[in-house]
């Protein structure tokens, strides 16, 4: 018998009441905005800018409708691949995360603990539609969200200090 098929090795127990949560999947019926958003939590922040840079660039649901659709066109940018350069989309991220951290700011004093990861991502995104922000597109209003999960590191890379208070 291998370990793979010995539920003790893994710490498990044949009981069928126990089961190890370290392996539960979300819900099948959860958004696939909410699985987007942990995907996009995972970049980096000149990732995240060159993302934000490249879906406000547009804001076409046609072009950028699709925030995968955006991470992809970012890697294919920073591998050099296709018209984008990375060092112009972050520059632009940039300046639209300065944009709009003003409007962000009120929730820098009204956030909460940290969450789970797809609690945190849902929470911003009801945050976002009720911030004086315009009408971003899918993908912008996705890599907002990533952005502001992870502000403090954005306006580092922004070169923007964070609003008194946030």
């Amino acid at each position: 018998m291998s370990d793979l098929d010995d539920p003790h090795a893994l710490g498990g127990s044949d009981d069928s009441d126990d089961f190890d949560t370290r392996f539960s999947l979300t819900s099948v019926d959860g958004p696939p905005l909410t699985e987007t958003g942990v995907m996009l939590m995972g970049l980096d922040a000149e990732r995240l800018l060159a993302g934000l840079g490249l879906a406000a660039l547009t804001d076409d649901p046609a072009l950028t409708g699709d925030p995968a659709q955006v991470a992809l066109a970012v890697d294919r940018a920073r591998h050099g691949v296709g018209p984008a350069v990375l060092a112009d989309l972050v520059g632009s991220g940039a300046q639209r995360w300065c944009a709009v951290r003003p409007a962000l700011a009120p929730a820098d004093r009204t956030a909460s603990a940290p969450a789970a990861l797809r609690t945190a991502w849902d929470q911003v995104l009801r945050a976002l539609a009720h911030r004086d922000i315009g009408a971003p597109g899918p993908a912008t209003t996705a890599y907002l969200a990533a952005c502001w999960l992870r502000h403090e590191e954005i306006d580092r890379w922004a070169g923007r200090p964070a609003p008194a208070g946030g």
